[in-house]
């Protein structure tokens, strides 16, 4: 399987990946908030159980992935991706195996939500420290915006198709393809092949305090890292955090149907797509950095429109249009900040960074919910939402204007590995790196993060943790 952009080749390895990770994100899509509708419709649960199946899997999986960003950095990542992809199948096969059987119970979709949660992040830091060895530096921005649009295809696509599949073979039928796609994307990866850099030594016998501390103190004293943290966190954490104040807003108030509702949020991921296309080209005309922060102010600019939301076409047309432009502009910004990220991380401590980065996403996205679910029960959805809209205008403010920073050279980077010989099962301009070898300032691609969310936390609409 190769990958070609411009008649340049990607190589056998990278397509092998790219297939894995479109068969995980079109399952993930495919089984959309598939967990609060099972637990709705089989088990009869009520607002606060689903409530509590959004956010509690979510910040407890959040949890128990903590030591396990460390513990990745010092194993080899291909495996370690492999077995979460295969954690992920088993524990999503055992809905619709208890389903069947008559034993299913809201505590066991809870479990099961806390373990992909888990598994997600820790799948996102052995693939961002092992996809920093796969590609020569040139070709990862191409890469990152290939993943991104094939998140923004599969949100298009996933949904609706899992919504019809659930009408003619029950709920359980999409969280059933998911623990499959979970299975191709672990074949997917293992056919990828080839060597892999020895992983860091751990500085003692067993983690300590400091382990779990890296990721986070790396972020926090980086001058570049550090801002571009801030802002995407919390960014992405107001704008999923007004999901179900509009989902409240329009089903409820200004009394949408739910295919209305679907549609306005499902036409605007074309914009992702859109943006995800034109990102490398954008960076080519005006620089990464540029784009960086003229993306990072732009993507702020529209959700408080969203605040002058009324009944009708015009109120359709006005989501339709504010949530286009607004994932248009995320498109853009994502693989950028996915690369930038990259190039700043060492590789002896990717795995460690990643994580913390994914963790403090998840839990100020738990956290920001919450507080606006409160906010709504005082000032209303739509003053909420106007609110969350207001405070976004400011959070550019934390973008890096400049970087001015070297990139960190790891460890296990091999100064020499530019001049080597092309791997000979590589493409015409491809490098792969040979065991212990690393492009200095190497990067990866947009599939060091999840697809959006398994079965229990996803969105249709959701900027994802990049």
């Amino acid at each position: 399987m190769i990958s070609r952009v411009r008649g340049r080749s990607l190589g056998r390895r990278f397509g092998w990946l790219w297939a894995a990770y479109a068969a995980s994100a079109f399952g993930t899509r495919f089984a959309f908030d598939a967990f609060s509708l099972i637990a709705i419709v089989a088990l009869g649960a009520g607002t606060t159980e689903v409530s509590l199946l959004a956010s509690a899997g979510l910040v407890v999986g959040a949890v128990v992935a903590l030591p396990l960003g460390p513990w990745v950095e010092f194993r080899r990542k291909r495996p370690v991706m492999i077995a979460m992809d295969l954690v992920r199948c088993l524990a999503l096969l055992t809905v619709p195996v208890a389903y069947t059987l008559g034993l299913l119970g809201f505590w066991q979709l809870l479990a099961v939500s806390v373990v992909v949660a888990a598994a997600d992040i820790t799948f996102l830091a052995a693939s961002g420290a092992f996809l920093k060895t796969l590609l020569p530096r040139e070709d990862l921005l191409v890469a990152n915006a290939r993943f991104e649009s094939t998140t923004w295809t599969a949100t298009v696509l996933g949904p609706p198709l899992g919504g019809f599949a659930v009408g003619l073979f029950g709920p359980v039928i999409t969280i059933a393809a998911d623990a499959v796609s979970y299975l191709l994307s672990a074949a997917g990866i293992r056919a990828v092949g080839g060597a892999e850099p020895p992983p860091a030594k751990p500085d003692g016998p067993r983690l300590t305090s400091r382990d779990l501390r890296e990721g986070w103190r790396f972020i926090l004293t980086h001058p570049v890292l550090r801002p571009l943290f801030v802002n995407t966190i919390v960014v992405n954490g107001l704008i999923m955090a007004t999901a179900p104040l509009m989902a409240v807003l329009m089903l409820g108030q200004l009394g949408f149907a739910p295919w209305e509702y679907a549609v306005t949020f499902a036409v605007p991921c074309l914009g992702g797509l859109i943006g995800s296309r034109i990102s490398q080209n954008v960076v080519a005309r005006y620089g990464r950095d540029r784009v960086l922060f003229v993306a990072g102010w732009l993507r702020v600019c529209w959700p408080v429109g969203l605040v002058f939301i009324q009944p009708g076409v015009p109120g359709l047309v006005l989501v339709i249009v504010v949530e286009f432009a607004l994932i248009t502009c995320i498109g853009v910004f994502n693989p950028v900040l996915a690369t930038s990220r990259l190039e700043l991380v060492p590789l002896d401590r990717a795995a460690r960074t990643l994580s913390a980065w994914s963790i403090a996403g998840k839990l100020t996205t738990a956290a920001l919910t919450a507080l606006w679910g409160l906010l709504a029960a005082f000032t209303g959805p739509r003053a909420a939402v106007g609110i969350a809209g207001a405070l976004m205008l400011a959070t550019p403010l934390l973008l890096p204007r400049k970087r001015r920073t070297p990139v960190p050279v790891s460890a296990h980077v091999d100064q020499e590995s530019v001049h080597r010989p092309r791997n000979p099962d590589a493409g015409a301009d491809e490098g792969l790196l040979r065991t212990g070898s690393r492009l200095p300032g190497g990067d990866g691609p947009r599939l060091d993060r999840d697809a959006g969310g398994s079965g229990p936390a996803g969105g249709p609409a959701e900027p994802h943790d990049p």
